[in-house]
């Protein structure tokens, strides 16, 4: 398959179109474990530029989703302190899967099956394109990370680690 040949659409792309977000498609063969090392080579793109959909949870199994960039980690104790709970850690992948409708190493943060509050590292916010999943594992499509705040109504954390 190319690698901006056009893919079946997911709920990320549906709800992407339903809000007039232009974006590009990206496809790539999925290496399980591979994680954004494997799309950004993929891809040709700098890792950081790869952001990556984690599911978590607070203290109180209420699920969250943290947006980061692919080369970074994030700091879960900075994270609690900065939104205001005890904990947060990330949920088991099939918790994740339930809460996101999608299959881990695919979740997007769009078109959720439930919706979540949405933190995203305030650094992603100033890179001028993001490659973010799309819905499926081996896909992702390019956007404006300003569409994340506006659409996602994200709040912007510093929670980084190298």
């Amino acid at each position: 398959m190319g690698k901006n040949e056009h893919v079946s659409e997911t709920p990320a792309t549906a709800f992407l179109k339903k809000h007039g977000v232009r974006y590009s498609e990206h496809v790539y063969a999925y290496e399980e474990h591979g994680g954004t090392a494997v799309s950004a080579r993929e891809l040709g793109v700098p890792e950081h530029e790869v952001v990556k959909t984690l599911i978590m949870e607070d203290e109180a199994k209420r699920a969250l989703i943290v947006l980061m960039h692919g080369d970074r980690k994030v700091s879960t104790k900075n994270l609690a302190r900065q939104i205001g709970v005890k904990k947060v850690e990330p949920c088991m992948p099939e918790v994740a899967n339930r809460n996101s409708g999608y299959l881990v190493g695919g979740t997007s943060p769009f078109g959720t099956r439930k919706r979540m509050p949405v933190y995203v590292e305030k650094s992603v916010l100033a890179l001028a394109r993001i490659y973010i999943n799309g819905g499926r594992r081996g896909y992702l499509v390019g956007i404006d990370p300003k569409e994340i705040a506006r659409l996602l109504n994200a709040t912007s954390v510093e929670v980084a680690m190298e």
